[in-house]
């Protein structure tokens, strides 16, 4: 997400390198520059230019203070107008009401059935919410069946009406429903289409007029660029809704959208999908994108991720077994789990400032700890707990069972070994702060 534009706006930094003082004519030079990153980003043109005009401004409006380079300077205000650009500052959902209810808008596609689940699993997990999902596309073949195999995984009932075709109904009965079982927020998937007609119109606002959502939120594919805004502008017309909801960052995206439809439609992002998983899902923070496509990171987002799993209890469970010698590869896998909740791994990579601009060109195999993970379960549960008996004959039996060979095995053992001496060093002098471990080498 948003290399290419990160590149493209570190060279035209690069511009003004060197350069004694910011003047017109070096200005000129780097925004030129920049305008084109936007554009080739897929920025909306009145937007690019807008946004570089007021860049030159406020550049050409400041005294240099002999202690920042121009180029220093030039970043701080081009982050500071990136993050005007996109909102600001992050804008919460309303959940009032009793029942709360959020209508979801959007093209086919564009992933509302998706959101619908990861929406409902944040809140559920997040803010205490007691949900219910209501399907309400009866158009799409296993539409209805997708969002209920979803309710499935995070354990969240789904209310459908099967051979109903009427979604009005479906709504306003989903509604009823939440009341008699005393649920405080209804998550309403709609239909979509592959493009805006008059009829999907028709129906979302009917939707709409009948159960009077708290929260409408239109759910785009951040990959379709330009157009992405284009519809919204239309759906916003029309639905006057609430925010927006940008799906599929994680992939090749040029990130246009992100930095356009803010403007366009004068209505906050409020989310972003993030990757297949239900808990991909993330607060949309201005400051913290515009950081990321600066290259500096979002150690923030990175904190919170990594306390979202951390356990207290579990840490000091594992700080008296470290002491006595008694950590294990059941404890070792139950920590690469907790590192695997927290996310793409590139993703997390690039929110550390320097580590994403340093990865930019390295493959980073998701499955990077398949091959860990398949040594230890290849183990006994006697082998798991006692890696000192672990010999020759064991490991030529792992490495066969795992599908790995005998050096992997060793390798794993051994750089285990190393951890645990390590760790227990930093637990008997200064105590144990949290219970993550280093990663092992592949």
């Amino acid at each position: 997400m948003f290399e290419n534009l990160s590149e493209r706006l570190e060279r035209s930094f690069k511009l003004l390198k060197g350069e004694g003082k910011i003047s017109e004519l070096n200005v000129a030079e780097t925004l030129k520059d920049v305008r084109r990153a936007l554009l080739d980003a897929d920025v909306n043109y009145k937007v690019a230019k807008k946004f570089t005009d007021t860049v030159k401004d406020k550049a050409l409006g400041q005294n240099v203070l002999a202690s920042v380079k121009p180029s220093q300077l030039m970043v701080k205000i081009v982050h500071d107008e990136l993050t005007s650009l996109m909102g600001g500052a992050a804008v919460d959902i309303n959940l009032k009401g009793s029942p709360a209810v959020v209508l979801m808008a959007g093209l086919q596609g564009s992933g509302k059935t998706t959101f619908s689940g990861k929406l409902a699993n944040m809140l559920k997990s997040k803010k205490g919410k007691n949900p219910l999902l209501a399907a309400c596309d009866v158009y799409r073949p296993a539409a209805v069946e997708q969002l209920r195999i979803l309710g499935e995984q995070i354990g969240i009932p789904v209310y459908f009406e099967e051979g109903n075709k009427n979604p009005v109904e479906i709504a306003q009965h989903a509604i009823a429903e939440a009341k008699k079982n005393g649920k405080d927020l209804v998550i309403v998937d709609t239909a979509g289409r592959l493009a805006v007609d008059e009829q999907m119109m028709r129906e979302i606002a009917a939707i709409k007029n009948a159960i009077h959502p708290n929260e409408i939120l239109f759910v785009v594919d951040s990959m379709t660029g330009q157009d992405a805004v284009n519809t919204a502008k239309e759906f916003n017309d029309r639905l006057d809704f609430d925010g927006v909801v940008l799906t599929k960052l994680d992939g090749d995206t040029r990130g246009g959208a992100a930095l356009s439809i803010r403007t366009i439609v004068d209505k906050p992002i409020k989310f972003v999908g993030t990757g297949e998983k239900m808990d991909a899902l993330d607060v949309f923070h201005p400051k913290r994108m515009a950081n990321r496509i600066l290259g500096m990171g979002d150690i923030v987002s990175f904190v919170e991720r990594a306390h979202e799993q951390y356990d207290e209890e579990e840490a000091k469970r594992l700080q008296k077994r470290l002491a006595k010698n008694q950590f294990d590869f059941n404890d070792f896998i139950g920590q690469i789990q907790q590192i695997k909740k927290m996310g793409n791994l590139k993703d997390l990579a690039s929110m550390i400032p320097g580590v994403g601009k340093m990865m930019k060109n390295i493959d980073v195999d998701e499955n990077a700890f398949k091959c860990i993970e398949a040594i230890i379960r290849s183990m006994t549960p006697v082998e798991r707990g006692n890696p000192a008996i672990l010999n020759g004959s064991r490991r030529q039996r792992i490495a066969k069972g795992s599908g790995t060979t005998l050096q992997d095995v060793n390798k794993l053992v051994k750089q285990f070994d190393e951890v645990c001496k390590m760790m227990r060093t930093i637990t008997t002098s200064k105590g144990m702060g949290n219970n993550r471990m280093p990663m092992l080498k592949r």
